[in-house]
């Protein structure tokens, strides 16, 4: 019974000890501000819609080229 009793003990000091660090390690975080938030939002956005629009052009010269060839 003592056991068990020491157990829960060592397990609740562990997951303590756990989200102490965690709390440790974020504040050491430099987050983002929001301006730079918006500006790699922006460059994601634009990075992607660039991808699309060459894989949009690939599909249809891919489909022109088969058309001729059918």
């Amino acid at each position: 019974m003592a056991k068990k009793k020491d157990k829960k003990k060592k397990n609740s000091k562990k997951k303590e000890g756990f989200f102490k660090g965690i709390k440790l390690e974020l504040k050491k975080v430099t987050w983002p501000s929001k301006k730079e938030v918006f500006k790699y939002s922006m460059a994601t956005l634009v990075f992607c819609i660039v991808v699309m629009a060459f894989f949009q052009i690939l599909d249809l010269g891919l489909s022109v080229v088969k058309g001729v060839f059918n």
